[in-house]
């Protein structure tokens, strides 16, 4: 009985890993793919470095973004989106 019950804990603690650690994480993953995979012209995105842009061009696996008043075009790869949605505010006053 008493090898029973540490395999049975074991068990339990190995499923309470996945539901609270490993499932939330692969839920995260999906999320952020999806919305990668969904980036369209004029979207304004955030990048994980912190420059936020308007999309204006989206090829295959890169994006191109316009930033500030002077309208910079930077080549992005798409994983390194971090949001979308976020506001462009001018700050050239």
């Amino acid at each position: 009985m008493d090898g029973t019950s540490y395999i049975l804990m074991l068990v339990l603690m190995f499923g309470a890993l996945y539901f609270f650690m490993i499932r939330p994480e692969n839920k995260k993953r999906k999320a952020a793919e999806a919305m990668r995979n969904s980036l369209a012209v004029g979207d304004v995105i955030t990048t994980i470095g912190g420059i936020v842009g308007t999309i204006c061009a989206v090829k295959e696996n890169t994006i191109v973004i316009e930033t500030g008043a002077d309208r910079v075009r930077i080549e992005f790869t798409k994983w390194a989106v971090s949001s979308k949605g976020a506001e462009v505010t001018d700050t050239s006053k």
